[in-house]
């Protein structure tokens, strides 16, 4: 099973519009077994982290932006509940970014914002294969022109699904061919 990173709106408008998206994102992770992490914070990421240990999922980690759990609940408001562990990390939210997109073996994205954006540019530079729910709003529904406008295509690491299972089942089938040689390692 895979470490699949749900990066998402923790603000704004597509919180409330993609609200079932990320719910039924942390069902899919859950029911398929693969560990969940997100940057520990508000919005939809702490909505699929709900869901996915409301589904019984066996492992959640949030990686925080935080050096300790007070500043991570005093200091930047970020939630606990839904986490089985929280590395506090004290990046702040830049080098949080760069932990999290780099300790997954893969990505999903639901809406965002320009924290979204900035896990996208990190997926895609280190090769992390990352996958875009359309139909969620914000940031998901520009990447289109943000890859042409940067040379790159659909296919270099990066996949498009109109539902959770869709993108998941896109992502895990790169990751599956991708980690070919070594998939006991994933058992």
């Amino acid at each position: 099973m895979y470490q699949i990173c749900v990066s998402a709106a923790a603000k704004g408008k597509t919180v409330e519009e993609a609200k079932e998206i990320a719910r039924e994102t942390g069902v899919i992770l859950a029911e398929a077994g693969h560990t969940l992490m997100t940057g520990a914070t508000v919005g939809l990421p702490n909505t699929a982290a709900m869901s996915y240990k409301k589904a019984n999922g066996h492992m959640s980690l949030g990686i925080s932006p935080a050096s300790s759990k007070i500043e991570h609940v005093m200091k930047y408001r970020l939630p606990t509940e839904a986490y089985d562990a929280i590395l506090y990390s004290g990046l702040h939210y830049i080098g949080r970014d760069a932990l999290l997109i780099n300790s997954s073996d893969a990505v999903i994205s639901i809406g965002g914002r320009i924290g979204t954006l900035h896990e996208f540019t990190i997926a895609l530079e280190s090769g992390t294969p990352i996958g875009f729910i359309q139909g969620s709003g914000g940031i998901s529904t520009e990447i289109m022109d943000i890859l042409h406008a940067a040379g790159r295509h659909q296919g270099d690491d990066v996949v498009f699904g109109k539902t959770p299972q869709e993108v998941l089942d896109a992502l895990v089938a790169i990751l599956d061919k991708r980690n070919k040689k070594y998939a006991h390692l994933y058992k």
